[in-house]
């Protein structure tokens, strides 16, 4: 779970949002509310309140210091920084409440990042040196997690590391936009923020840092009867490793708790934790289910707890290799034996929880992945440290959100709901984790499953009963896609994402994924107002003047850090503008992209110069400007001449490496090279669209059931983003214009994998939506079934349908709120449907039928109150 979108859950119990002092129960730090000092500017964000002098110029990078300190000590420490840096002109900033302060060091937290409540700006080296020197004894006391990306100043809570002040960007080795500072030569690099201290390369470490280098140094293993091996998982609390013990050569499993890091919801440190552990598991002694307890140590501040290594698979694994309805070849036989496998896991899982009951422990934290299996069949729970007594019918401080409790569970309460949502989760991975949204969701659920696997409804009836508790819950009707007619569905999503909308505020217009709240994101294609407009307008659900009227605003007048890609930023708006026929704005808005370095973009569709190329080709066509045509031929000519040969990309997608895809892959680039060949007709762009193309399908790997999706690694990928399917509407586009029988294979391919049955996300960008706006546009005419695989893809999204504000909508990425976005959520979903259904062309951004330059060729109808969808049943006056 990425801890970024737990974080934009405390404020809201049905959609992401911030965490700024108004927005729910969780009030600022005091010192937010302190009067900012005469000539001195001040920035607040959702995380972090930023000062600084105006007098003082503050330089691009150099040594920044960070002030660490547990919850007990933060106000503390925030009040003397403030009144350290204050009248010495030293601008600074810090985190602006407690649980920002809390999720930004709780267990999953990034590593490279976690523990900084403060971060102070000293300009050159002797005020570094005298400012650590004072605040050392100032802060002396001060108790907080050690910052990993950091050097050590002394035992107090200072730490340092040389990075950027100001925020620039440069093309990091992945090909994307990265921070950036200068190296000696004074060209941008990335500024590395690993979770280890280093130093580059032209950087000399201050002479009076030197001593606390070495005493870091100091600390290492040696003369422990235990050796690591490899890292088997790191969190934000620390890590768990395989390693042997010297004396009897036994493999063993190593855990590590860091003092203050890895917080969770009662406020406990990884150290607590893990004490806790050693205590559970001492209790728990003698259990097959149970780990056997071997040693428990400090070494430096650090705690470790050694026990049995259990050698067997993830109930986890197991599942995603078992599964059957993500195989584009998933036959009834398939899926019945997979029914068996789960019905024969699921008694043994009971009885390893039970187990527990019987010793009076409460496991807490019951899920897949805290299940191993080995070949032998034994069956063992791992990660006692949120365990509790069951006498005390106490609920767990960290739980996984599919698997957590209601506030009405208490005790075994919790196992026994945990199982429950097992049961259904091994049949429907992940789902469960939208029941906070809508607890009768599960009855959907429940009828869902036993039509897909032949399960005796009493199995997934008593585990129903189980979640739904005593407590009274109503079931709010909604339509279902695929089953009822597209007008009556259109409507409901329409009345849903309307419902949402709040105009009185200045970020956001529609709420969405938690990208909205990066600069600009609140008005962007992907995330906001933009998509969520254009998605209505073009399926026919409606215009809406007033919302307009609000995106307009903000387009030309966009906040600091906007950016101004296609889907990210203000290229897409601008696109957004132009089709609901605002084409002065839309000019106005292209005009503010051009005053930025626009060449440094990277090159993907997303954020790239793939998309500004493809925004500049509609608009210089579409307006009558030959200038920004030229300017889109200019962006051609640069995204050529960095593109490179076919094997210019490692064979793998992600992480450290390139991404492959549409959204940020070469597929973006051969989609503009496309665009411009069926503009000016040179065939040598269509050579480097199969340059581009041959660099994406290198980055994938075919599958067993024949399906080809883009490998990561550790993982593949389907999705229309950064998956297969966008590749395909890419490839299918090339060939239209040229054969090639290693496309057209490709291809196949790519289809295929629109015949999965189960998508964990609905979105557009990465789940099932995608999949339906794919068949319904570039896969689908060209492939034997793809009518049934269509209407199999839209009856699907009945898996994630939410009822919201009197109609339909559905859970954004990670599926904890629900989202009316484009890329992620609500409007996304609709898009699609319109795509596949509404009796007008209906595509993606630049990946209709050849010729075109867009989704849509001309100005949508302005339509008003009046004019929008008047009932479920009646369809939308077409203009």
């Amino acid at each position: 779970m990425n801890d970024q979108y737990e974080l934009y859950c405390l404020a809201d119990r049905l959609f992401y949002d911030t965490l700024d002092g108004r927005r729910g129960d969780h009030p600022d730090f005091p010192l937010v509310a302190r009067q900012v000092p005469e000539g001195w500017e001040h920035q607040a964000t959702d995380t972090w309140m930023h000062y600084a002098p105006l007098a003082t110029r503050r330089p691009a990078q150099g040594w920044k210091i960070h002030v660490s300190a547990c919850l007990e000590d933060a106000e503390r420490a925030l009040e003397a920084v403030w009144d350290y840096c204050v009248p010495r002109d030293i601008a600074f900033k810090f985190l602006r409440n407690r649980p920002v302060m809390t999720m930004l060091n709780s267990k999953a937290a990034a590593r490279g990042s976690s523990g900084k409540l403060v971060t102070i700006y000293p300009l050159d080296e002797g005020q570094l040196e005298l400012t650590l020197k004072e605040l050392n004894g100032l802060l002396h006391g001060v108790r907080g997690p050690y910052i990993l990306s950091d050097l050590r100043y002394a035992e107090g809570p200072l730490y340092v590391r040389y990075g950027g002040f100001t925020p620039r960007r440069c093309l990091g080795g992945n090909g994307e936009l990265v921070l950036a500072v200068e190296d000696g030569e004074g060209r941008l690099v990335p500024d590395v923020r690993e979770p280890a201290f280093s130093l580059p390369s032209w950087v000399t470490l201050p002479e009076f840092l030197e001593p606390h280098l070495a005493a870091r140094n100091a600390v290492t293993t040696n003369g422990l009867p235990y050796t690591i091996e490899s890292v088997m998982q790191f969190s934000n609390g620390g890590g768990v490793y395989l390693g042997r013990d010297l004396r009897s050569g036994e493999r063993v499993v190593l855990k590590e708790a860091r003092p203050y890091a890895g917080l969770d919801a009662a406020d406990r440190d990884a150290v607590a934790r893990l004490a806790h552990e050693r205590d559970m598991l001492e209790r728990l002694s003698g259990l097959e289910a149970v780990p056997a307890l071997l040693d428990y140590f400090t070494l430096g501040e650090h705690h470790f707890l050694v026990q049995e290594f259990v050698d067997g698979n993830p109930l986890q694994r197991l599942l995603v290799q078992r599964y059957p309805l993500t195989r584009a070849d998933c036959d009834q036989e398939a899926v019945a034996g997979y029914t068996s496998w789960v019905l024969e896991v699921l008694p043994k899982v009971r009885r390893a929880v039970e187990s527990l009951h019987g010793r009076g422990v409460v496991f807490g934290d019951l899920h897949p992945n805290n299940i191993l299996i080995t070949e032998q069949g034994r069956l063992v729970l791992i990660d006692y440290e949120v365990a509790t007594l069951a006498a005390d019918r106490d609920r767990a401080a960290l739980a996984h959100p599919a698997f957590g409790a209601p506030a009405d569970r208490q005790g075994v309460e919790v196992d026994v709901y945990a199982l429950a949502c097992l049961c259904l989760g091994l049949f429907a991975p992940q789902l469960t984790i939208m029941l906070p949204l809508d607890r009768a969701k599960v009855v959907q659920l429940a009828g869902l499953i036993t039509e897909t696997f032949p399960v005796a409804p009493a199995v997934i009836e008593e585990a129903v009963r189980t979640i739904m508790g005593t407590a009274p819950v109503t079931a709010r009707p909604i339509p279902a896609p695929g089953r009822d007619g597209w007008p009556q569905v259109r409507a409901a999503m329409c009345r849903a994402i309307l419902a949402s909308a709040t105009p009185e505020r200045e970020d956001r217009l529609f709420p969405g994924d938690v990208a909205q709240f990066q600069p600009g994101g609140g008005i962007s294609l992907a995330y906001g107002a933009a998509g969520v407009l254009y998605a209505l307008a073009a399926t026919g659900a409606g215009r809406f003047p007033e919302h307009e009227d609000w995106l307009r605003g903000r387009a030309l007048a966009p906040g600091r850090g906007t950016g101004i890609g296609f889907y990210d930023g203000l290229h897409g708006v601008a696109h957004v503008l132009d089709l609901l026929g605002h084409r002065q704005d839309a000019l106005d808005t292209v005009e503010l992209c051009l005053r930025e370095k626009w060449e440094s973009l990277e090159l993907g569709l997303f954020g790239g110069l793939a998309g500004a190329g493809l925004n500049l080709l509609h608009l210089g066509a579409a307006a009558g400007e030959p200038a920004l045509t030229d300017l889109a031929l200019r962006t051609v000519d640069v995204c050529a001449d960095r593109l490179g040969g076919p094997d210019d990309v490692p064979e793998t997608s992600g992480g450290s490496s390139p991404r492959a895809g549409l959204m940020y892959g070469s597929s973006g680039p051969a989609l503009l090279f496309l665009h411009a060949y069926e503009r000016t007709g040179d065939t040598s762009l269509l050579d480097r669209a199969a340059v581009a193309l041959r660099q994406d399908l290198r980055r994938c790997t075919s599958g067993e059931d024949g399906t080809l999706q883009v490998n990561q690694g550790w993982r593949t990928l389907p999705y229309l983003d950064e998956g297969s399917v966008g590749i395909g509407l890419v490839l299918a586009r090339y060939l239209a214009h040229r054969d090639d029988d290693d496309f057209r294979a490709a291809l196949d391919g790519c289809r295929l994998v629109t015949r999965g049955r189960y998508f964990v996300q609905p979105g557009l960008f990465t789940g099932r939506s995608g999949m339906v706006a794919a068949l319904a546009t570039g896969l689908g005419p060209a492939s034997h079934g793809s009518d049934t695989d269509l209407a199999e893809q839209i009856r699907g999204l009945s898996w994630h349908a939410l009822p919201y504000g009197g109609g339909l909508a559905f859970p954004g990425d990670q599926l904890l709120r629900l989202s009316m976005d484009f890329a992620t959520g609500t409007a996304g979903v609709l898009f699609a449907m319109g795509a596949a259904l509404h009796g007008q062309p209906v595509s993606l951004p630049f990946t209709g039928p050849p010729g075109g330059t867009g989704a849509l060729t001309g100005a949508l109808p302005v339509r008003g109150s009046a004019e929008r969808l008047r009932s479920d049943d009646e369809s939308p006056k077409e203009v």
